[in-house]
């Protein structure tokens, strides 16, 4: 079977808008949270996100490009200029066997409300003709395809707050079938816009604490929802034999993954994790290891309450002792807040960091334990620990569960 490794990373996220910038804001804990400065949330029960900051888009595009993008495009577009730019396929691969799978869970609402307002007070003439390439989910995939004249398999997932996850499971199955040599995969949202914030807040799925501090805190007892977040997580996924010709960096091995549906509830977890779970299982099924081989879980952890009391009994359910006595887990959107679509990119990275550095990056705003949540999830302080691999969770609603099982990568 073909192997399939990481060549390239890219990153925009809450704590950093590049690799090195994120993994310094994961390992010393940097809190991505703080009130919100795009918009007045006078009116709103929630005032706090976790918004990209000291955006620098002309670094990577001209301004004509910039104007036909939402951002989250433009989140997608640089994470994955960085990606590729590490990996350096460009100059010796087939462009037939490069696909793009780049997936948004709700993909340009920001075009949608700014058109939307246009429409009503201007008129249907004054729309913009890039309204709807600004809008659709799967014009991230399409803009770096054109970018970079990559000819291979080129789609857009979408699956909510698993979309990243998804996408970058996909991509690891047409890689090991031969249908590329080499696919940019992950997921970018922009989804920090006063419909949302609106929508999310009347169905009661986010915080209303209004301290950054302690809003955003997985499995501790006081949680009370998570908080919003955006950016891009994009990834070089690439056969080995291919990487190896082309003396390519590599920085971990995908070896599982598993996908499966909760079938329970539009927005609330299946009881007891019993779909997580499932997809746990069949990731380390897909890998051919044994639970007690995996060392660290990069939860879905978002800080509500029921996603992390049901995620921790999953994790219990698959692990056994293991669990409490040698695994050690954490919310890296404890810093990030929920990036949604994008979550699952962004957390394979922190998986892979882990792996790279033996070191744990913590759950930071933890104070208060949960006796539902009694694992050992890295409290405030990151950890060192040995292990070989690590998983990165992520759960969409719908019901939609997709779990990556990476390796530490031995030449």
């Amino acid at each position: 079977m073909r192997r399939i490794v990481v060549t390239g990373t890219g990153a925009i996220t809450p704590i950093g808008n590049s690799v090195p910038e994120f993994e310094s804001g994961l390992f010393s804990g940097q809190n991505g949270v703080a009130p919100i400065t795009r918009f007045d949330t006078e009116g709103f029960s929630v005032h706090l996100a976790a918004e990209i900051k000291n955006l620098d888009p002309e670094a990577y595009l001209d301004p004509p490009q910039i104007r036909k993008m939402d951002l989250f495009t433009l989140y997608a577009m640089m994470a994955a200029d960085q990606a590729i730019t590490q990996s350096g396929f460009l100059s010796d691969t087939d462009p037939n066997k490069v696909g793009v799978i780049i997936g948004s869970g709700i993909g340009g609402i920001g075009a949608l409300e700014e058109s939307h307002q246009i429409l009503m007070e201007q008129g249907p003439r004054k729309i913009s003709p890039f309204f709807i390439p600004k809008l659709i989910a799967d014009i991230a995939a399409g803009q770096i395809s054109i970018h970079y004249g990559l000819k291979g398999p080129n789609y857009c997932v979408t699956s909510a707050c698993a979309t990243a996850s998804h996408a970058l499971g996909d991509a690891f199955r047409l890689l090991r079938y031969g249908d590329a040599d080499v696919i940019v995969a992950g997921g970018c949202e922009s989804s920090i816009t006063p419909l949302t914030l609106a929508g999310f807040s009347s169905m009661k799925a986010l915080s209303r604490n209004p301290d950054p501090e302690t809003a955003c805190r997985p499995f501790d007892a006081d949680r009370d929802g998570f908080v919003m977040g955006e950016g891009a997580g994009v990834l070089i996924l690439e056969e080995l034999e291919h990487a190896r010709k082309r003396n390519a960096p590599v920085f971990g091995e995908l070896v599982g993954y598993g996908a499966t549906a909760d079938a329970f509830h539009v927005t609330a977890p299946a009881e007891g994790g019993e779909g997580a779970a499932r997809a746990m299982i069949r990731a380390i099924e897909d890998a051919h290891i044994s639970p007690v081989e995996v060392g660290y879980i990069n939860t879905h952890g978002t800080s509500t309450p029921y996603n992390d009391k049901n995620e921790t009994i999953a994790i219990k359910t698959v692990f056994g002792d293991h669990a409490s006595n040698d695994l050690i887990v954490s919310s890296t959107k404890s810093m990030t807040g929920h990036m949604l679509g994008a979550s699952g990119g962004a957390e394979a990275i922190a998986a892979l960091l882990a792996l790279q550095r033996q070191e744990i990056p913590p759950t930071i705003h933890y104070n208060t334990p949960d006796p539902d949540c009694d694992l050992d999830y890295s409290p405030n302080l990151p950890s060192r620990h040995s292990f070989e691999y690590a998983m990165s969770n992520t759960f969409g609603f719908g019901g939609h569960n997709a779990v990556l099982l990476f390796k530490l990568f031995h030449s």
